[in-house]
Protein backbone atom coordinates (compact mmCIF):
# COMPACT_ATOMS: atom_id res chain seq x y z
CA UNK A 1 0.00 0.00 0.00
CA UNK A 2 2.88 2.55 0.69
CA UNK A 3 4.39 1.73 -2.54
CA UNK A 4 1.19 2.12 -4.41
CA UNK A 5 0.51 5.49 -3.01
CA UNK A 6 4.20 6.68 -3.39
CA UNK A 7 3.89 5.58 -7.19
CA UNK A 8 1.07 8.41 -7.68
CA UNK A 9 2.10 11.45 -9.12
CA UNK A 10 0.62 14.84 -7.31
CA UNK A 11 0.27 17.47 -9.39
CA UNK A 12 -0.57 21.15 -7.48
CA UNK A 13 -0.50 24.85 -7.87
CA UNK A 14 2.32 27.02 -6.14
CA UNK A 15 -0.94 28.34 -4.47
CA UNK A 16 -2.43 25.14 -3.40
CA UNK A 17 0.97 23.95 -2.21
CA UNK A 18 1.66 27.00 -0.25
CA UNK A 19 -1.75 25.70 1.96
CA UNK A 20 -1.05 22.08 2.41
CA UNK A 21 2.38 23.04 4.01
CA UNK A 22 1.91 25.75 5.65
CA UNK A 23 2.66 24.32 8.89
CA UNK A 24 2.87 27.09 11.60
CA UNK A 25 -0.53 25.70 13.54
CA UNK A 26 -2.21 21.95 13.62
CA UNK A 27 -5.16 21.90 11.13
CA UNK A 28 -7.89 19.46 10.64
CA UNK A 29 -7.95 18.17 7.41
CA UNK A 30 -10.68 17.39 5.51
CA UNK A 31 -11.43 15.62 2.83
CA UNK A 32 -14.24 13.20 1.29
CA UNK A 33 -14.60 9.72 2.32
CA UNK A 34 -14.34 8.12 -0.68
CA UNK A 35 -10.57 10.19 -1.12
CA UNK A 36 -9.19 8.76 1.79
CA UNK A 37 -6.69 6.18 -0.14
CA UNK A 38 -4.70 9.58 -0.37
CA UNK A 39 -4.61 10.59 3.36
CA UNK A 40 -1.37 8.78 4.25
CA UNK A 41 0.31 10.67 1.17
CA UNK A 42 -1.20 13.63 1.68
CA UNK A 43 0.60 13.56 5.89
CA UNK A 44 3.68 12.27 4.19
CA UNK A 45 4.36 14.68 1.51
CA UNK A 46 2.82 18.05 2.71
CA UNK A 47 2.73 18.06 6.21
CA UNK A 48 5.75 16.37 7.46
CA UNK A 49 7.01 16.75 11.08
CA UNK A 50 3.41 17.25 12.68
CA UNK A 51 1.67 13.88 13.36
CA UNK A 52 -1.60 13.84 12.39
CA UNK A 53 -4.82 11.52 13.81
CA UNK A 54 -7.87 10.16 12.17
CA UNK A 55 -11.27 10.44 13.06
CA UNK A 56 -12.16 6.70 12.19
CA UNK A 57 -15.67 5.25 13.42
CA UNK A 58 -16.31 2.97 15.94
CA UNK A 59 -17.82 0.51 14.03
CA UNK A 60 -16.62 -3.05 13.48
CA UNK A 61 -15.45 -1.66 9.74
CA UNK A 62 -13.90 1.18 11.17
CA UNK A 63 -11.77 -1.09 12.79
CA UNK A 64 -10.32 -1.83 9.51
CA UNK A 65 -9.20 1.05 8.02
CA UNK A 66 -7.92 1.94 11.58
CA UNK A 67 -5.57 -0.90 10.75
CA UNK A 68 -5.13 0.81 7.45
CA UNK A 69 -3.99 4.01 8.88
CA UNK A 70 -1.89 2.26 11.47
CA UNK A 71 0.32 0.55 8.65
CA UNK A 72 0.25 3.89 7.16
CA UNK A 73 2.35 5.88 10.34
CA UNK A 74 -1.29 7.61 11.09
CA UNK A 75 -3.12 7.57 14.37
CA UNK A 76 -6.33 7.01 14.96
CA UNK A 77 -9.63 8.38 17.62
CA UNK A 78 -12.30 6.14 17.10
CA UNK A 79 -15.91 8.24 16.95
CA UNK A 80 -18.75 9.40 14.17
CA UNK A 81 -18.11 12.78 12.76
CA UNK A 82 -21.97 12.68 12.59
CA UNK A 83 -22.89 12.16 16.09
CA UNK A 84 -18.97 13.54 17.96
CA UNK A 85 -19.24 11.26 20.96
CA UNK A 86 -17.99 13.06 23.85
CA UNK A 87 -14.89 10.47 24.02
CA UNK A 88 -13.87 11.11 20.40
CA UNK A 89 -14.63 14.89 20.53
CA UNK A 90 -12.12 15.27 23.96
CA UNK A 91 -9.42 12.85 22.29
CA UNK A 92 -9.24 15.30 18.91
CA UNK A 93 -9.26 18.43 21.34
CA UNK A 94 -5.75 17.26 22.87
CA UNK A 95 -4.52 16.11 19.74
CA UNK A 96 -5.00 19.52 18.35
CA UNK A 97 -3.84 21.04 21.64
CA UNK A 98 -0.73 18.96 21.50
CA UNK A 99 -0.03 20.45 18.24
CA UNK A 100 -1.02 17.63 15.86
CA UNK A 101 -3.33 17.73 12.84
CA UNK A 102 -6.41 15.54 12.64
CA UNK A 103 -8.38 13.88 9.61
CA UNK A 104 -12.14 14.09 9.09
CA UNK A 105 -14.45 13.22 6.74
CA UNK A 106 -17.92 14.98 6.91
CA UNK A 107 -20.08 12.60 4.97
CA UNK A 108 -18.36 9.31 6.98
CA UNK A 109 -18.91 6.73 8.45
CA UNK A 110 -21.54 6.20 6.26
CA UNK A 111 -22.95 8.89 4.09
CA UNK A 112 -25.15 9.99 2.30
CA UNK A 113 -21.65 10.68 -0.29
CA UNK A 114 -20.82 14.34 -0.13
CA UNK A 115 -23.06 15.20 2.63
CA UNK A 116 -21.16 17.69 4.70
CA UNK A 117 -22.17 17.21 8.38
CA UNK A 118 -22.32 20.08 10.92
CA UNK A 119 -20.50 17.57 13.63
CA UNK A 120 -17.44 18.10 11.94
CA UNK A 121 -16.67 21.57 12.95
CA UNK A 122 -17.59 20.84 16.76
CA UNK A 123 -13.63 20.30 17.69
CA UNK A 124 -12.37 22.68 15.26
CA UNK A 125 -14.85 25.34 16.42
CA UNK A 126 -14.07 24.82 19.88
CA UNK A 127 -9.94 24.83 19.54
CA UNK A 128 -10.56 27.68 17.07
CA UNK A 129 -8.82 25.37 14.59
CA UNK A 130 -8.46 26.53 10.83
CA UNK A 131 -8.99 23.77 8.16
CA UNK A 132 -6.94 22.28 5.43
CA UNK A 133 -9.70 21.18 2.54
CA UNK A 134 -8.55 18.70 0.46
CA UNK A 135 -9.79 18.03 -3.55
CA UNK A 136 -8.52 15.82 -4.99
CA UNK A 137 -9.22 14.78 -9.01
CA UNK A 138 -7.84 11.69 -10.69
CA UNK A 139 -6.56 10.89 -14.04
CA UNK A 140 -7.25 7.22 -13.90
CA UNK A 141 -9.08 5.62 -10.97
CA UNK A 142 -10.97 2.63 -10.24
CA UNK A 143 -14.32 3.47 -8.03
CA UNK A 144 -16.09 0.96 -5.92
CA UNK A 145 -19.77 0.29 -5.53
CA UNK A 146 -19.70 0.90 -1.43
CA UNK A 147 -22.22 3.53 -0.62
CA UNK A 148 -19.33 6.42 -1.05
CA UNK A 149 -18.28 4.68 -4.58
CA UNK A 150 -14.62 4.65 -3.13
CA UNK A 151 -11.75 5.92 -5.08
CA UNK A 152 -8.49 3.45 -5.56
CA UNK A 153 -6.35 5.37 -8.16
CA UNK A 154 -4.22 3.73 -10.74
CA UNK A 155 -0.44 3.23 -9.39
CA UNK A 156 1.66 5.52 -11.27
CA UNK A 157 -1.11 7.54 -12.45
CA UNK A 158 -1.39 11.73 -12.18
CA UNK A 159 -3.64 13.09 -9.28
CA UNK A 160 -4.66 16.70 -9.60
CA UNK A 161 -4.43 18.07 -6.10
CA UNK A 162 -6.26 20.87 -4.53
CA UNK A 163 -5.73 22.57 -1.21
CA UNK A 164 -8.08 25.54 0.73
CA UNK A 165 -7.04 27.02 3.87
CA UNK A 166 -10.14 27.90 5.83
CA UNK A 167 -8.85 30.41 9.01
CA UNK A 168 -10.81 29.97 12.68
CA UNK A 169 -11.92 32.95 12.09
CA UNK A 170 -14.59 32.02 9.43
CA UNK A 171 -16.39 28.99 11.63
CA UNK A 172 -17.85 31.11 13.94
CA UNK A 173 -20.86 30.94 12.92
CA UNK A 174 -21.89 27.20 12.78
CA UNK A 175 -24.94 26.89 10.12
CA UNK A 176 -22.88 29.71 7.97
CA UNK A 177 -19.71 28.06 8.28
CA UNK A 178 -21.30 24.70 7.32
CA UNK A 179 -22.76 26.09 4.17
CA UNK A 180 -19.52 27.72 3.31
CA UNK A 181 -17.01 25.13 4.08
CA UNK A 182 -19.24 22.36 2.18
CA UNK A 183 -19.10 24.47 -0.74
CA UNK A 184 -15.90 24.86 -1.07
CA UNK A 185 -14.75 20.93 -0.59
CA UNK A 186 -17.62 20.62 -3.26
CA UNK A 187 -15.86 23.19 -5.74
CA UNK A 188 -12.54 21.47 -5.44
CA UNK A 189 -13.46 18.02 -6.18
CA UNK A 190 -15.09 18.45 -9.89
CA UNK A 191 -15.98 14.98 -10.16
CA UNK A 192 -18.86 15.20 -7.88
CA UNK A 193 -21.47 16.79 -10.37
CA UNK A 194 -20.40 13.55 -12.03
CA UNK A 195 -20.75 11.05 -9.79
CA UNK A 196 -24.30 12.04 -8.47
CA UNK A 197 -25.72 11.64 -11.58
CA UNK A 198 -24.52 7.65 -12.60
CA UNK A 199 -23.61 4.75 -10.66
CA UNK A 200 -19.59 3.67 -11.34
CA UNK A 201 -18.81 0.26 -11.87
CA UNK A 202 -15.64 -1.53 -9.79
CA UNK A 203 -13.42 -1.45 -13.80
CA UNK A 204 -14.52 1.43 -14.92
CA UNK A 205 -11.53 4.21 -14.70
CA UNK A 206 -12.79 8.41 -14.02
CA UNK A 207 -11.05 11.18 -15.70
Amino acid sequence: MKLWGRSLRFETTPEDLRAFTKNDEPVAIVLWHNRLFLSAEIVRRYRQGRPAHALVSASQDGAWLSAFFSLAGMRTVRGSSSRLGREAATALVEVLRAGNDIGITPDGPRGPCYDFKPGALIVTRRTRTPLLLIGAEFESAWQLRSWDRFYLPKPFSRVRMRCRHVPATELQDRDAATVAVSAQLHAINPDILVSNTRTPTTSEPRV
